[in-house]
């Protein structure tokens, strides 16, 4: 046995998507770099894919994000 587990971060009720797996998993059974939540519900869970393409398709269009350069501008104030 190790000397030193690592433990898993989250706990029962919680539930997360597995990236690895591609399934939805409740609590601490996969290392968190392959874990997508928590969430509230296994519903939930099961929509983080979408959620995620969802809240980027939102972050590319939001213009507090935007590089000013990217827009055409100089990125410099007149």
């Amino acid at each position: 046995m190790a000397p030193f587990k690592r433990k898993s971060a989250g706990k029962p009720g919680e539930w997360y998507y597995c990236l690895q797996h591609e399934k939805v998993e409740e609590g601490p059974e996969c290392p968190a770099k392959n874990r997508l939540g928590p969430y509230g519900t296994p519903a939930e869970a099961a929509r983080a894919l979408e959620t995620s393409q969802e809240r980027n398709a939102e972050w590319e269009n939001d213009p507090r994000w935007q590089n000013p350069s990217s827009r055409g501008g100089s990125g410099a104030e007149d």
